[in-house]
């Protein structure tokens, strides 16, 4: 067991890479993975600046208004998710699987950065910003096509924005909400549209849960990646590992609520933490392996 570390030196990546190196690693990532990229996080220091609490299920099934609001809100912020770029961190992480050390990625984000990255069979914990979902009959429909649908319906909808929240919506003032128009599932006329993510009081389907364990318990390392653990559906999977006794070594900027669990902590920037990450487990790697191609689109 090594000792929990709080640095990102030399000598703790060394130590994180002997670690990864024997393989059967699995990534449990947040989204401190992706403030790199201009995403910002919940808790960390781009999160502090957020103006409004983020949206509950409830509230957005049971208030016409408050749906308005956060569609209005979305709708912009969506925008800012689908400029973003993998970051350094992203294709370090599918520089790794594509080395064979991972075992399986499990990420709490909604960005799908990990997949623009090359990464492959990720389970998205929380779902997709990409996808939108009818509550009423279940059909699925990209972003993209919505995002179209709403411009459509709101062709002069310029609102300020005031700031740009992690889970891809924005701040706005009230009277530009007022002014948004809402559009309805085409399937069923009426439906509910909802982006297909898990809000806050919503339940992570279960059979995602079980095949994030299964990966879990099968591991030899769990590599925790840009998160707090400050809510359970993340933090559990740490305790699991604990529980059976499989290591966890934590990379984040600041303190986690799994530390104490940690076989090794690292606080530093991700992306440059990890892209040394895979230059030491593979030397012949180079830095344009890591980082992608120039202007790669998403």
């Amino acid at each position: 067991m090594i000792d929990a570390v709080t640095d990102s030196g030399p000598d703790t990546i060394s130590a994180l890479a002997a670690l990864v190196a024997d393989g059967d690693v699995v990534v449990l990532s947040g989204a401190g993975l992706s403030t790199e990229s201009g995403i910002p996080d919940y808790r960390g220091p781009s999160g502090a600046t957020r103006r409004s609490a983020p949206m509950t299920y409830q509230t957005f099934t049971g208030d016409p208004g408050a749906r308005r609001r956060y569609w209005a809100r979305s709708h912009l912020g969506w925008r800012t998710v689908a400029r973003a770029r993998a970051n350094a961190g992203h294709h370090a992480v599918a520089q790794l699987q594509r080395l064979g050390l991972l075992r399986g990625i499990v990420t709490q984000n909604v960005d799908g950065l990990h997949q623009a990255a090359g990464a492959r069979d990720v389970i998205e914990l929380h779902g997709s910003l990409g996808r939108v979902v009818c509550l009423h009959c279940g059909d699925l429909l990209s972003r993209d096509e919505l995002d179209l649908r709403l411009r459509q319906a709101n062709p002069r909808f310029d609102a300020r924005i005031v700031g740009v929240n992690a889970d891809g919506d924005v701040d706005l003032r009230d009277g530009d909400v007022e002014r948004f128009r809402m559009v309805d599932c085409q399937v069923c006329p009426g439906g509910t549209l909802k982006p297909d993510v898990v809000f806050f009081g919503e339940t992570v389907p279960a059979d995602r849960v079980q095949a994030s364990f299964s990966l879990v318990e099968r591991a030899r390392l769990l590599l925790v990646l840009g998160s707090s653990l400050t809510v359970m559906s993340g933090r559990r999977f740490v305790l699991r590992a604990a529980k059976l006794g499989i290591p966890v070594a934590i990379v984040n900027q600041g303190a986690t609520r799994g530390d104490r669990y940690a076989a090794l902590t690292v606080d530093g920037p991700l992306g440059s933490v990890l892209t040394e990450l895979v230059r030491r487990v593979d030397p012949p790697a180079t830095a344009s392996a890591v980082a992608g191609p120039a202007g790669a689109a998403r």
